[in-house]
């Protein structure tokens, strides 16, 4: 059929110039003709609005059939019989394939509005123009949904054929930039029977994955979704996202599969709602009923507003070139060649290519230009399928997710509320337990020590586990409460028929890998190299090796026992204070009690036997001047604190072993070659080779007990210096045995204890959330105080016991204020009496020297002081040197000296002679003299 677009006048016709394209459509599917139908009436509305253009497309109709030679064979004829400046069309990717081919060969440009195909864009054609989106573009929108939701696994479901896998290498590799895994992809022949779609569905209802990706056309994809119905794949919990393929043609679709697909995401590029497109819509409604009036249910969709704008494209971009000359060049071929060599190159090719190129217009689409021959979209829209589609929100390559197109924002918070399937508001977390009534297989080692963490009972009858307990267990038990929602779970002991392990703990692990188990709880330390085959919680204990060595009592009972609470310089330092403070009471005391007068030899030792006497508080000197009692008060609170110090570290000395490690550094081991202990099966073991131990001299042993005899036994007799363990082993260890070890750095790092789960598991982020609600609340100390508590009394071995000499810097302060108070008090006493005694420094006899005043002034000094209240009683009683008594009449300290002199003791003389001074010579100032 030919259709010629002449203008309205006859006048136009004469001066207008025809210009033949191609236009390749399946006449008789629906799409076909609404596309043909839009084409018609974008020439007409070009022309009608454009009546002063020189050409006018003449469209040359061909019917592909909707087959892919059918297509190609159309093309062909096209361009030998024909010989058309360009070719629209055709409708799908896989019949464009070819005709890109033919159209690069002839450099007719071939411009399609509906292929989507990504692989079309890497044909080196520069004569291809993609008038519709690449599938390929909306990849970012669908992982922009993934990621604003967290869902870390999607299941992608597609067609199989060229249409459902060119887009899937592009739409995984965006899924793995954003840490999403696709666990599994699930092909559907385009032929599949009911049965066969619904045999692969019931596969994915056993997986844990509940995102479902779905890209293909309505003709399959609605099946999938009324079978997905049925089994319970839209429930509550599911998430499905379709590609423009199902979303642009939802008008299609008949209602019961709209029910059908209630909660549905959809992903379509976005069209702008303006009156031009309304009003097309109305315009096209009427005409298309009128051409096909049994198609009474069909709607206009992108597709062919899509082939509108592409009209219109190739009209402006004929008038662009300005063509005038229609032939194809003829190329060399011979006679007998076939119809793919024999059309030849259209001379009008580069120019149109180039106008093509540079065409831009505002279309019902929105903005329209090419870019590297590829249209370029403003932006997708994102609908919830809700009894119809409604629109929840956008997305753009400059913005990301928005609810409007002109908000900033990239949250999910800005999509409008979303209807999930099942009637659901709230976000799906993206997984479920498979609900094939398949129960979790849980491995717990199975281990003969350290059953504190986990312990399997096993029948001996039936050999069947009876229960399986522990620490571990406990903390999973809470761990698996905290879930919001219901884990079904058993656990299977990794043991031998007869109850025997049945490896260790890194088979044990790889298991999993395997899928022999869905996890694997117990303790298991976190490593990097098991970490390849699964994937770890966050830990529930603290990490790390340690070492544990024997203690023993280093402190030697001998007879010097008693010198050791106090250091060398505090036992100097209170023997200097304890003289310091005799020779204080004495300057204070001498003149005033007769318990410190005498002969010299008496009052020293009185002095040094008052002072140290008050260590026990058993002197018998009575203290009579207030300077000296002032310094003694003080004194007194010095001493009491002293001896009550010595006191307590000497008790302990004597009485609390001071218990010390044999071994600080596992160097030393390594040089003395001692024999080592390691928990049997452990990582440990590898460990200690990395660390440089010989690997005879390690001891494997399996439970505390075990390692407690080797440690008695003795490394010269076949047993262990130390052990290397683990934290969470180390502990308990020690504090069943805390009087016999104690624990010595950490000498290796580690994750600490987790459960293990098969890699990418979505359980893992779930259960690691719960440990930490676990173990920051009061949970975890329940649970360790069960299985630990009866080790708690033990006190700690690495402090038990611990006590030092007591140093001078302890008591630095106390000796610093009896210092001064002393230094005070015999200053003060040194200032009175000098000052009461200044006149006879004062003297002016000419024969007194100052010597000989110092002289009597001291003497005066060594004399009594018959004014003190205790002296009252003999007052008026004298004592000479020479023992003659006499009554005097003084009260108080004489002004004479020489009456001063004769206070003197007999016995007693500052310059070690015996009586008082002569005074052979005569007094010195006879007119000081005292009265008679």
């Amino acid at each position: 059929m030919i259709l010629f677009f002449l203008t309205n006048t006859a006048t136009s016709k004469n001066t207008t110039i025809p210009v033949n394209v191609g236009l390749v459509l399946d006449m008789n599917g629906e799409d076909g003709k609404i596309a043909l139908r839009c084409i018609n009436m974008s020439l007409s509305d070009f022309y009608n609005s454009n009546s002063h253009y020189k050409t006018r497309l003449l469209l040359n109709t061909r019917d592909s059939k909707g087959d892919v030679v059918a297509a190609a064979a159309a093309a062909l004829d096209l361009l030998n019989n024909v010989q058309v400046q360009a070719i629209l069309g055709p409708e799908n990717s896989m019949q464009t394939n070819f005709i890109i081919q033919l159209g690069n060969k002839s450099q007719v440009p071939i411009l399609s509005f509906s292929a989507t195909s990504p692989s079309l864009t890497s044909i080196r054609s520069p004569y291809f123009f993609r008038g519709s989106l690449n599938d390929s573009s909306q990849v970012g929108a669908i992982t922009a949904i993934i990621k604003a939701f967290g869902w870390r696994e999607a299941v992608l479901i597609y067609v199989d054929n060229q249409y459902g896998e060119e887009m899937i290498p592009s739409l995984t590799d965006a899924l793995q930039a954003i840490d999403t895994r696709v666990p599994y992809r699930s092909v559907i022949s385009p032929l599949a029977t009911d049965d066969q779609i619904e045999k692969e569905l019931y596969k994915l209802f056993t997986m844990q994955t509940r995102v479902f990706i779905l890209h293909m056309l309505p003709s399959l994809g609605s099946r999938i979704f009324e079978k997905a119905n049925e089994i319970g794949l839209m429930n509550k919990g599911c998430v499905w996202i379709m590609t423009d393929g199902m979303t642009n043609l939802l008008s299609t679709l008949e209602p019961s599969v709209i029910d059908s697909m209630q909660g549905v995401i959809g992903v379509r590029p976005y069209v702008p709602k303006t009156k031009a497109v309304e009003n097309f819509r109305v315009r096209w409604k009427r005409k298309f009923l009128q051409e096909n009036p049994s198609l009474v249910d069909v709607e206009l969709n992108i597709l062919g507003l899509l082939a509108y704008d592409a009209t219109r494209a190739l009209a402006v971009a004929v008038e662009k070139a300005g063509i005038t000359s229609f032939g194809f060049d003829k190329t060399n071929v011979s006679s007998n060649a076939t119809d793919l060599e024999a059309f030849g190159i259209s001379r009008n090719g580069p120019k149109l290519l180039q106008a093509l190129s540079s065409t831009r217009f505002k279309g019902l689409t929105g903005d329209y230009v090419f870019v590297d021959g590829q249209l370029q979209s403003s932006a997708f829209e994102i609908i919830n399928v809700n009894n119809g589609a409604r629109g929840v929100g956008f997305w753009t390559r400059e913005k990301g997710l928005t609810l409007k197109l002109s908000s900033n924002s990239t949250t999910k918070s800005k999509l409008r509320p979303i209807i999930w399937p099942g009637d659901s508001t709230s976000d799906p977390k993206g997984w479920e337990i498979p609900t094939n009534k398949r129960r979790l297989r849980i491995g717990v080692p199975v281990t003969k020590g350290f059953s504190d963490f986990v312990k399997v009972t096993i029948d001996p009858n039936s050999r069947e586990p009876t229960s399986v307990t522990g620490y571990s267990i406990a903390v999973f038990k809470a761990v698996i409460e905290e879930l919001p929602y219901a884990v079904a779970y058993d656990f299977v002991p990794y043991a031998q028929p007869d109850g025997t392990s049945s490896g260790s703990y890194n088979d044990l692990i790889y298991q999993v890998f395997r899928g022999k188990f869905d996890a694997v709880v117990g303790d298991t330390t976190i490593l990097a190299n098991r970490s390849k085959f699964v994937d770890f919680t966050l830990p529930y204990t603290e990490s790390g090796v340690s070492m544990v060595v024997p203690i023993k009592d280093k402190k030697k009972k001998n007879a010097w026992v008693f010198l050791q609470p106090l250091t060398l310089g505090l036992w100097v330092t209170s023997g200097c204070f304890f003289i310091f403070i005799g020779f204080v009471v004495w300057v204070l005391e001498h003149r005033v009690n007769e318990d410190f007068r005498g002969p010299a030899q008496h009052q020293v030792g009185t002095s040094f036997w008052f002072s140290f006497s008050t260590m026990v508080f058993s002197h018998r000197e009575r203290v009579i001047s207030n300077l000296a009692r002032f310094v003694m008060i003080v004194w007194y609170f010095v001493v009491l604190i002293l001896t009550q110090s010595y006191t307590a570290s000497l008790s302990s000395l004597l009485t609390v072993q001071q218990l010390q490690p044999t071994i600080t550094d596992f160097q030393m081991l390594i040089k003395s070659g001692d024999n080592v202990g390691y928990h049997k099966d452990s990582f440990v073991f590898g460990i200690l080779k990395q660390l440089g131990f010989d690997e005879k001299k390690l001891i494997a042993y399996s439970s505390p007990e075990e390692c407690d005899e080797l440690f008695q036994k003795g490394s010269a007799d076949g047993g262990i210096a130390a052990a290397f363990d683990e934290s969470p082993y180390t502990k308990p260890f020690i504090g069943q045995y805390c009087s016999k070890y104690t624990l010595i750095e950490r000498t290796f790092e580690t994750a600490g204890f987790g459960f293990a789960f098969p890699l990418h598991s979505p359980l893992v982020p779930e259960v690691s959330r719960a440990i930490l609600n676990v173990t920051e609340g009061d949970k975890m100390k329940e649970i360790g105080d069960e299985w630990f508590k009866k080790h708690a009394s033990c006190p700690d071995a690495s402090t038990a016991g611990s006590s030092h000499s007591l140093g001078l810097n302890s008591f630095r302060g106390l000796f610093l204020i009896a210092g001064t108070a002393a230094s005070s008090a015999v200053i003060i006493f040194l200032a009175v009496f000098v000052c009461e005694h200044r006149n006879v420094l004062k003297r002016s006899d000419p024969r007194s020297s100052l010597l000989s005043r110092i002289r009597i002034l001291l003497e005066i000094f060594a004399s009594r002081d018959l004014s003190a209240h205790n002296f009252r009683d003999k007052r008026g009683v004298q004592v000479h040197s020479t023992g003659v008594t006499e009554a005097s009449p003084h009260t108080g300290y004489s002004p004479n000296p020489s009456s001063d002199s004769q206070h003197t003791d007999s016995n007693f003389s500052f310059f070690g002679e015996h009586g008082s001074p002569s005074t052979e010579s005569g007094d010195p100032n006879p007119n000081l003299h005292g009265h008679p």
